[in-house]
């Protein structure tokens, strides 16, 4: 177990005007156990300059997405403050923070490591972008919303035709976003796999699928839309042609996100999906 003394603060305050005001009653919280080396609240510096044992960011799962992406290959663990709504990514709650900082100091933590992935993008056999994410890649059809076909190859073997609205291809983290919306299934979030999943698929019998990590996955979209367009974690990276091949694999930075003692894995789902069931006590 490492010690721990030293910490960046991370927050949009760019998108969220209330960050600023949080991070103003948060940082004597942070200060009475870490030594800030760091602060940015709108991502304008290079976070991969900054040497730090840990990175506390606040708002929600979007800005935990946002500082992965501005760390790329110099990824540091990462804890969480949830400022937005569900936070499966950042599930501290600023009222149980110093409890939080306090399990930390005394080593009452683990530091998980989480899938990345890897999406570069070809036109013909020029490379266009090459970019790293960790929710999810989604590829969306746009107007005037007719079904596309989307042409998959999994380590150069041709797999299948999605004739559908998009296709989602998603990080295990991912899984609990997009893909579930679109009826994908939940993976841990260490496991080593990627999930693909279509948007409303033609064919009822098409479902999601789930494959290791090792493999390259490409996709091609046969006649796409004068709109469709590739999202990486939200952020719009082009929009596709047809001769552009969409490739993704396992990244080599890693995501280490920072889970305190009584935060397992199944205690978040209960909490974010509302799993509360029909439990009773004898």
């Amino acid at each position: 177990m490492m010690q721990i003394e030293t910490a960046i603060l991370l927050g949009s305050g760019d998108r969220r005007p209330g960050i600023k005001t949080a991070i103003d009653d948060i940082r004597p919280v942070v200060e009475k156990y870490l030594r800030v080396v760091h602060e940015d609240l709108n991502y304008s510096s290079s976070l991969q300059d900054i040497k730090a044992d840990i990175a506390i960011v606040l708002g929600g799962d979007g800005s935990v997405l946002r500082a992965a992406r501005h760390f790329l290959s110099h990824q540091i663990p990462v804890l969480g403050v949830n400022l937005g709504k569900l936070g499966f990514l950042a599930d501290i709650q600023p009222a149980d923070l110093e409890k939080a900082l306090q399990l930390l100091a005394d080593g009452e933590y683990r530091i998980v490591d989480h899938l990345m992935m890897r999406c570069e993008v070809y036109l013909g056999d020029e490379l266009q972008f090459d970019v790293i994410g960790l929710n999810e890649l989604a590829i969306l059809g746009g107007p005037p919303f007719n079904i596309q076909r989307f042409d998959l190859t999994v380590d150069g073997e041709f797999a299948t035709s999605y004739s559908c609205d998009g296709l989602i291809i998603s990080t295990p983290i991912g899984s609990t976003a997009h893909n579930l919306s679109a009826g994908g299934p939940i993976l841990r979030k260490n496991l080593q796999a990627f999930v693909i999943s279509p948007i409303s698929p033609h064919t009822l019998t098409v479902r999601p699928v789930v494959d290791t990590a090792d493999r390259i996955y490409e996709v091609c979209v046969k006649k796409p839309n004068e709109s469709t367009s590739i999202v990486l974690d939200g952020q719009v990276i082009c929009k596709l042609k047809e001769n552009h091949r969409v490739r993704i694999q396992k990244a080599e930075p890693i995501f280490q996100l920072i889970e305190i003692a009584g935060k397992g894995y199944y205690r978040t789902l209960r909490e974010k999906l509302g799993w509360r069931g029909a439990l009773t006590q004898t």
